[in-house]
């Protein structure tokens, strides 16, 4: 299982990182990994770096959206897409400052879906070092 965060990334932080997102990821890396009497700093660094999401609204809105589809589901504050047609089963969890996206295959059907109402987004797996900005993940897979 890969475990993805996603990131609102502040737009000037987008400009400035588009051409080396590997330093943008160790930047979020080292906040992730940061000891407890450091705390403070990391979150400081942290809301500099992103925007924060309206999580009772993301939710309501990705439950409307998807509700009629076959795949998706809602327990509690996870989503859910289970689509054994394409081999995926997916869990999205929304926080106010991240999105934590917990997949079993190498794709979601969130990344497409969070594409369209979102700008900005930053995606990485700590533990499997990868990294992207999600735009640009949705162009490559459309070539």
């Amino acid at each position: 299982m890969k475990v993805y965060f996603i990131f609102q990334l502040k737009k000037e932080f987008v400009d400035l990182y588009r051409d080396s997102p590997s330093v943008l990821f160790h930047i979020l890396k080292t906040i992730y990994y940061l000891d407890k009497e450091e705390v403070e700093y990391g979150y400081h660094l942290f809301k500099q770096l992103t925007l924060p999401f309206s999580k009772e609204k993301l939710d309501r809105k990705l439950f409307i959206d998807l509700h009629q589809d076959i795949p998706y589901t809602k327990r509690k504050d996870v989503h859910y897409m289970n689509d054994l047609y394409h081999n995926e089963i997916s869990r999205l969890k929304v926080n106010p400052l991240y999105m934590r996206l917990e997949v079993e295959q190498n794709f979601s059907s969130f990344f497409s879906i969070l594409q369209k109402d979102f700008e900005n987004l930053f995606v990485c797996s700590f533990q499997k070092t990868d990294f992207f900005f999600l735009e640009d993940y949705q162009k490559k897979c459309l070539v």
